[in-house]
């Protein structure tokens, strides 16, 4: 009988059990830029608890996603994604560079992304 018991709780705890995050979360800060200059094929990123430039190294290759509504729907949904990668380190702090295949709007800075953990190198 205290098999059975066991049996129940375990089950009871899986149904309670949150769902698993794919993805970090990160700020999309800007472009690359300089004084004058600025670089709009080179986005500049914050990856929540991410401090160092070692600390970024995991993230290289990591598919970025930017998530944002519109008010057109097109196929059933109004939302849309732009999709880049993380090429690397900009400074020491954390922060890192991505390259996504339409330009970011500058609409997008301030605005939150996803950075998935997929493709692995683990």
């Amino acid at each position: 009988m205290p098999e059975i018991a066991d049996k129940a709780k375990k089950s009871a705890k899986k149904a309670t059990k949150q769902p698993v995050r794919l993805y970090a979360k990160g700020v999309i800060t800007g472009y690359k830029r300089s004084k004058s200059n600025t670089y709009p094929t080179c986005t500049l990123i914050k990856i929540d608890g991410v401090r160092t430039e070692e600390d970024t190294k995991f993230y290289h290759g990591k598919r970025v996603a930017y998530v944002y509504k519109a008010k057109k729907e097109v196929k059933n949904s109004k939302y849309r994604v732009l999709w880049g990668k993380v090429r690397r380190a900009h400074g020491n702090a954390g922060m890192v560079r991505a390259k996504f295949r339409k330009n970011m709007p500058p609409r997008a800075f301030g605005a939150p992304c996803r950075i998935m953990l997929y493709p692995s190198s683990i």
